[in-house]
């Protein structure tokens, strides 16, 4: 299901990636505008918003699955990119404070699984973002842009997803309302098409952008011991043993 990192590579540098990345990151500052002294991980392919955060956090580092592939990053720094285990983060518990999820949960096998190592990473004053395709927009509809590939999800959908694996959604946004063309004039009124979509709350938007929070004391369902079955018996009076002559 995942795509590869060559493809996301290639999508970012034509001018359509360059204008989504844009809208993106613009929904990306608005719930988090600065990440002073945070520990910061971008896992997916985050590294086109990760710059975001890179100069004033703590720490800044990109995780890519294993199925998708790695690329160096940042290119002319040392590296802060690794290719990892999705299901296994390199990671002790409550490592980091924020994190980025793009491209990362629609391409996952196991999304709930997923989010649940994101969980057991993220500090428990933590928050985290993702990115995720809008099962209604018009970019899940042509493979042309990664936001095409994998599984898009509604609204109702991510939250539920969100509560099974001990989050709460706190905030929502959304951005990529102009289709996905790349012609001049549909770049060029990109934001345009950004405000009047979010002015509007047209249902047609690329991507949802929810923020949510970690669920520190997590519900656990209750088990019922079984009781082993005993018969009741009844006391009978043995009859009386015949006289010996």
């Amino acid at each position: 299901m995942s795509i590869d990192v060559i493809d996301l590579r290639d999508f970012y540098s034509q001018r359509l990636g360059v204008v989504a990345r844009q809208l993106i990151n613009r929904g990306i500052r608005a719930r988090w505008p600065k990440a002073d002294g945070q520990r910061v991980l971008g896992l997916g392919y985050p590294t086109p918003y990760l710059g975001l955060f890179r100069e004033d956090s703590e720490r800044c580092i990109a995780f890519m699955p294993a199925a998708q592939g790695v690329l160096k990053w940042p290119t002319e720094r040392p590296t802060l990119a690794t290719l990892v285990d999705e299901m296994s983060l390199p990671l002790p518990d409550a490592a980091v404070d924020r994190i980025l999820l793009v491209h990362a949960l629609e391409m996952s096998d196991d999304p709930d699984g997923l989010l649940r190592e994101v969980w057991r990473v993220l500090a428990p004053s933590g928050r985290m973002m993702a990115v995720i395709p809008n099962r209604r927009g018009l970019w899940t509809r042509t493979d042309n842009t990664p936001f095409g590939h994998g599984r898009p999800y509604s609204r109702s959908q991510i939250t539920q997803l969100l509560r099974q694996a001990w989050f709460t959604p706190t905030a929502w946004g959304e951005a990529l309302f102009m289709p996905p063309v790349a012609g001049g004039w549909f770049l060029r009124s990109a934001m345009a098409w950004e405000r009047a979509g979010a002015a509007l709350s047209m249902p047609f938007a690329g991507v949802h952008i929810v923020e949510a929070t970690k669920q520190v004391y997590r519900p656990i369902p209750a088990r019922r011991e079984s009781k082993r079955l005993i018969p009741a018996l009844r006391p009978v009076l043995a009859p009386p043993s015949p006289a010996r002559g």
